[in-house]
C-alpha cells in the first residue's frame, strides 16, 4: 500500500557488497531500492584482485556476480567511481552476463574502452560518459558525482539520493591539497551534502591504522627532483602506471635534472595514451621511444617502468634479469621504487630488489627517501570527512576485517550514531528504521584461468595446489582380458626428488608398491579396472609418503587389451 507521497510502505534501501568488504581489492557493490520482492538495483564498481601462490595458474580474481545475474532485468546500470583495476578490471569479463549500461567519467571510460576492445565487445557495451560533477538518474537512484582526490585522475564519490535518504559512497580517496593532476577535492560540495542530511557514509578503510594525513603529490614531485639531481648513471623509477600525477611528477623531475624520460611497460603506454586523450599530461617534454633509449648518455636518461610490486612479467622484472629488449641497467645505476608495498607482494618485491642489488644497482624505496604518498585517507582525513558529511550510519568498506572494525570504532568515537561492520554477501538495510543486517546473499570468487572463468571451488585449482606442493606420479598398467599384466608397468614422476633418504629412487619405490599389490591380487579380482587403479594409487602414494613425508598426487591408468 502506498502512503500519501506515493511511496510504498514496503520500500527499503539496502546495501549489498559482493566484493571488496573484508578485503582490499575486487570491489563489487550493490544498492537496492524497493520492496524485497521487487527491488531495483544499481552496481558501484566491478573490479579484480590478483592471484598469488594460493591460486597457481590463475590470472585475475573477481567477485561472483551470480546474485545480481539472476536479477539482471532489475539491474539499472554499473557506475564506476574511478579507473583502478580493483574497481574496473572485471567489467570486460563480467558484462556479458550482466548486459547493462556502464557509467564512467572520461578518463575512466578510456581505460574501460581499451579493455572492451581487447575483449572484442566494445560495440556491444553501452559505455555512457558522464562529466565530473554531473548528476543523472537510474530509476529510483538520483546520482551525483562529487570530485575527490586519489592516486589516479577523476576519482569520484557518489551522492546517491533515494526517496528514503541520501547515501554517500566515497570510493577511494584522500585529501590532497596539491594533487598535481586533476581537480582539488570538492570540500564545499561535501559540506553542502552533509548539511542536506546523509543517511549513510560508505567509506574507504585502507589507511585507518595510519595516524595523521597521507601527504601531497606535489611534495613527492619536489622530493624526487631533489633526489635525482645528484645521481650518476641511469635512473629508473617504478610506480603504478595508473598514478598519472606521479607520472607527471617523475617527468617534471627528470626534466629539471636534465634527463629524458623513456616509458617501459605496456601499462605505462596505455595509461599515458588515455591520459592525453582526456586532457592530462599536456605540455610535457617529449617521451623518448624505448628503441632509442640506448643512444642516450646514461646521465641523461630516466626510465619510467612498470613492476613496482614485483610482477614477473612487468618491465622492471625483465630489466632486472637483463631480458628487456631495449632497456639495460648496470652497476652504478639507480632504481627508485616510488610506490608502497602492497601486503602479499613482499616476497616478490624483495626478490626483485635483491636481483638489482646483486648487479650493483642501487635500490631506493619510500623507507629511504620521500618518494611516495598513499592514495588513501589516514585517520585525520577520515575524521574530516565525517565532520563534513555527518552521517547517521557509518559503513566501512575497502578493507580487511581488522580495518573495518577499527574504522567502525573510529566512527563511534566521532559520534556517528551507528557503525555497521559487514562482510561480502551481507545485506544491510539502510532505511527505513535503524540500519540492520537483514539477509545474506550468495557470494564467492571467480577465477580467470586463461580465457575461462571458473568458480574458486573448481577442482582444477585445488589439484594445482597439490601439484605445486607435492608433485605428481603417473602410472600406466596394461592388462589382458584375464587380468594378466602385459609388459612392465610404466611410472612417470614430476616434481618429486630423484631419490629418498636411503638413496633409492622414488620410481623404484613406486614399482615395488605396484608389484606388491599385483602379487597379492588374484586374477579374478583384476576384472574391475577402476578398482585395480584405486588399489595401485593408494599403494604408490603410501609408499612415497612413508619415505618422503608428503602425499604426491598419483594418477593410475589401467588399459585393457
Amino acid at each position: 500500500m502506498a502512503d500519501g507521497t506515493g511511496m510504498s510502505e514496503a520500500n527499503e534501501l539496502v546495501f549489498l557488497p559482493l566484493g571488496g568488504t573484508g578485503e582490499i581489492g575486487m570491489n563489487l557493490n550493490l544498492y537496492g531500492f524497493g520492496p524485497p520482492d521487487a527491488r531495483k538495483w544499481m552496481m558501484v564498481d566491478l573490479g579484480v584482485t590478483f592471484s598469488d601462490l594460493r591460486t597457481p595458474g590463475i590470472d585475475v580474481i573477481m567477485a561472483d556476480p551470480s546474485f545480481i545475474e539472476e536479477r539482471r532485468e532489475d539491474l539499472l546500470g554499473i557506475v564506476l567511481t574511478h579507473g583502478h583495476e580493483d574497481h574496473i578490471g572485471a567489467v570486460a569479463h563480467l558484462w556479458p552476463s550482466l548486459r547493462c549500461d556502464v557509467y564512467a567519467t572520461p578518463f575512466t571510460a578510456e581505460l574501460v574502452k581499451a579493455k572492451l576492445i581487447e575483449a572484442g565487445i566494445e560495440q556491444e557495451v553501452p559505455l555512457k560518459i558522464v562529466e565530473l560533477g554531473s548528476r543523472f538518474t537510474l530509476g529510483p537512484f538520483d546520482i551525483e558525482l562529487v570530485t575527490l582526490t586519489h592516486s589516479i585522475p577523476e576519482p569520484n564519490a557518489l551522492a546517491i539520493r533515494t526517496p528514503l535518504g541520501l547515501v554517500m559512497h566515497t570510493g577511494d580517496w584522500k585529501i590532497d591539497p596539491d594533487p598535481v593532476v586533476g581537480e582539488d577535492i570538492d570540500i564545499k560540495r561535501l559540506t553542502q551534502l552533509g548539511n542536506e542530511g546523509v543517511r549513510a557514509l560508505v567509506c574507504d578503510s585502507t589507511n585507518v591504522f595510519s595516524p595523521g594525513e597521507s601527504g601531497s603529490e606535489a611534495d613527492v614531485a619536489k622530493g624526487l627532483t631533489e633526489l635525482i639531481k645528484d645521481m650518476k648513471g641511469r635512473v629508473a623509477v617504478t610506480t603504478f602506471a595508473s598514478n598519472v600525477a606521479r607520472l607527471e611528477s617523475v617527468i617534471r623531475a627528470a626534466e629539471a635534472c636534465g634527463r629524458h624520460v623513456v616509458l617501459a611497460g605496456r601499462a605505462m603506454h596505455r595509461v599515458t595514451t588515455a591520459a592525453r586523450k582526456t586532457g592530462y599530461l599536456q605540455n610535457l617534454p617529449p617521451i623518448v621511444p624505448e628503441d632509442e633509449a640506448g643512444y642516450l648518455p646514461p646521465e641523461n636518461v630516466l626510465y619510467l617502468c612498470t613492476g613496482s610490486q614485483g610482477e614477473p612479467r612487468a618491465a622492471l622484472a625483465r630489466i632486472a634479469t637483463d631480458n628487456h629488449p631495449h632497456v639495460t641497467l648496470s652497476e652504478g645505476d639507480t632504481v627508485i621504487f616510488s610506490s608502497r608495498m602492497i601486503p602479499g607482494n613482499d616476497v616478490e618485491i624483495y626478490e626483485l630488489q635483491n636481483l638489482l642489488a646483486e648487479r650493483g644497482i642501487r635500490v631506493i624505496t619510500e623507507k629511504d627517501h620521500f618518494v611516495h604518498v598513499s592514495g588513501h585517507p589516514c585517520r585525520d582525513e577520515l575524521a574530516r570527512m565525517y565532520q563534513w558529511i555527518k552521517p547517521e550510519v557509518a559503513v566501512p568498506v575497502h578493507g580487511e576485517a581488522r580495518h573495518l572494525l577499527e574504522h567502525a570504532e573510529l566512527a563511534r568515537e566521532l559520534q556517528v550514531p551507528q557503525a555497521m561492520v559487514l562482510k561480502n554477501g551481507l545485506m544491510l538495510r539502510l532505511a527505513p528504521g535503524p540500519a540492520e543486517i537483514i539477509d545474506e546473499a550468495p557470494n564467492g570468487r571467480l577465477y580467470l584461468d586463461g580465457d575461462i572463468l571458473m568458480p574458486s571451488w573448481d577442482p582444477a585449482v585445488q589439484e594445482r595446489r597439490k601439484l605445486a606442493f607435492a608433485g605428481s606420479v603417473f602410472v600406466t598398467l596394461v592388462l589382458d582380458g584375464q587380468g594378466k599384466v602385459l609388459g612392465e608397468p610404466q611410472v612417470r614422476l614430476l616434481g618429486l626428488p630423484e631419490e629418498d633418504g636411503s638413496g633409492i629412487s622414488f620410481e623404484e619405490r613406486a614399482l615395488d608398491a605396484i608389484d606388491d599389490v599385483l602379487d597379492r591380487l588374484p586374477l579374478r579380482k583384476r576384472k574391475d579396472d577402476a578398482a585395480v587403479a584405486e588399489l595401485l594409487r593408494r599403494a604408490v602414494r603410501g609408499a612415497i609418503r612413508r619415505e618422503w613425508g608428503k602425499k604426491a598426487a598419483v594418477e593410475v591408468i589401467v588399459t585393457r587389451v
